[in-house]
This record gives C-alpha cells, sequence and structure tokens, in this order.
C-alpha cells in the first residue's frame, strides 16, 4: 500500500513533539476519520526557525506531518504557507489515493498554526487556531 519512502519516514519521523517556547500553533482534523495533527512553530522575524507535530493518524498522516515540518524550517512565513499538500504527496514520492487527505492536512495545520502566529502578533486579526479539516474524509460524512 504504501512506498518505501513512505516506510521509512514512518519508521524514522523527524520533527515529533512540541517546539519548545513555540509562538504558533495549529490543530486541524477530523475524528471521523481519525487523524488529528497538532504543529507548533517557533518563529522569529518572520522566519521558521523550528517546527514539530504531534499527530493521531495513520502512517500516511504521521510522515505527511514528518514531512511538511521538515519543509517549512527555514523558510518565510509567506514561503510555508505556499507549501501545498502536492508538494508533501511529491516529497513522499506519492500516497495511495484513500491517503490523499493525510496531506491535506499537514498543508492545513501549516496555515492554522501560520493564521494563528499571525493573529497573536498583531498581523491578523482572523486567526484558526483549531479547526476541522476540509479534506474529502469531511465531505463523505454527509
Amino acid at each position: 500500500m504504501y512506498n518505501e519512502k513512505v516506510m521509512e519516514i514512518f519508521k524514522n519521523p523527524q520533527n515529533v513533539g512540541e517546539v519548545e517556547n513555540y509562538n504558533a500553533i495549529g490543530t486541524v482534523g477530523n475524528a471521523t476519520c481519525g487523524d488529528i495533527m497538532q504543529i507548533t512553530l517557533r518563529i522569529e522575524n518572520d522566519v521558521i526557525k523550528d517546527a514539530k507535530f504531534k499527530t493521531f493518524g495513520c502512517a500516511a498522516a504521521i510522515t505527511s506531518s514528518s514531512v511538511a515540518t521538515s519543509m517549512i524550517i527555514g523558510k518565510t512565513v509567506d514561503e510555508a504557507l505556499k507549501v501545498t499538500n502536492k508538494d508533501v504527496i511529491t516529497e513522499l514520492e506519492g500516497l495511495p489515493p484513500q491517503k490523499i487527505h493525510c496531506s491535506v492536512l499537514a498543508e492545513e495545520a501549516i496555515r492554522a498554526a501560520i493564521e494563528n502566529y499571525r493573529a497573536t502578533s498583531g498581523e491578523s486579526a482572523e486567526a484558526t487556531v483549531s479547526r476541522e479539516c476540509e479534506c474529502a474524509c469531511k465531505k463523505q460524512d454527509k
């Protein structure tokens, strides 16, 4: 079901846990599909200095979290907002079609954390720290 790269990252995920003294947090998920993802960031001068995740979910959710956090460390906030679920899938060398929603969660968690950062640093009045995912699994619930 999963390719070798996904399995290797699943066995040895990077950036697991919570950033010490984080100044941005985003949590997304859907209890129905069972995947919940939280990303914490340490942002300094608009650059992501550290990123970590806590994910409750399948191998695809864990590997998507690991890859996404690795992809954004060292990027500016604006650059990190450009990371899409397709970028995560490419980095993972593919995901099964029924697991694409896991990469969407990673993109949404990054966005939620950055919205939280901007709200707490006065850049935006609208922040969503925690929200349900907008992936296909939510649409299937109806």
